[in-house]
C-alpha cells in the first residue's frame, strides 16, 4: 500500500497520523491493500480553486476525488483526494462531531468515489450510503444527504 499525504493547512500535521492510519484501515477493509492513494489536507481557498478548475464550480467543498484511471478503481493506483479542513471544522461543529470524525466521513466518501461508487441515482446513492455507514459505524455523507428532512414532503 502506498499512501502519500500532504498538508497545506495549519491543522493538517496534527491530523496526519490519524488520516494515514484511517486510510490504510479503510483500504484493507475494502479489499484493496495493494492500493496507492494521495491525500491533500487543505484550506477552503485551495479546494475552491481546485473545484473551479476541475469541476467549474466556484465555491469551496468538503472533499474532491480525482480518480487515476477510467473506470475508477480499475487499477491499484486509485488517485487523489483533497479534503478541506476548514469545511470539516465548520461542519463538525454544526453536526456535533469532532473534526477527526468529520475528516473520516470525507475520507470514506472520497475513497468510495475513487473505487467507482457514486450517488447520482437513487439506487447508487442507497448502495453508497450503506457502504459509508458500514465503514464508519454511523451515518455517512450520502445517508445524511438522502435522509428525509423533518417537515419535508
Amino acid at each position: 500500500m502506498t499512501l502519500e499525504l500532504r498538508s497545506e493547512h495549519p491543522s493538517g500535521p496534527a491530523l496526519a497520523s490519524h488520516v494515514r492510519a484511517r486510510a490504510r484501515s479503510l483500504l484493507r477493509a475494502l479489499g484493496r491493500p495493494d492500493a496507492a492513494l494521495s491525500v491533500l489536507l487543505t484550506t477552503d481557498g485551495r479546494i475552491r480553486t481546485l473545484n473551479r478548475r476541475w469541476r467549474s464550480v466556484d465555491h469551496a467543498t468538503d472533499v474532491l476525488s480525482f480518480p487515476a484511471h477510467d473506470p475508477p478503481g480499475s487499477s491499484p493506483e486509485l488517485g487523489d483526494l483533497a479534503i478541506s479542513l476548514d469545511t470539516a471544522r465548520r461542519r463538525a461543529g454544526k453536526g456535533g462531531r469532532s473534526v477527526r470524525d468529520e475528516v473520516d466521513r470525507y475520507l470514506v466518501h472520497g475513497i468510495l468515489h475513487l473505487l467507482g461508487h457514486d450517488h447520482e441515482r437513487p439506487a447508487e446513492a442507497r448502495a453508497m450510503a450503506r457502504l459509508e455507514d458500514g465503514l464508519l459505524g454511523r451515518a455517512g455523507m450520502v445517508a445524511d444527504a438522502i435522509a428525509p428532512r423533518p417537515g419535508a414532503r
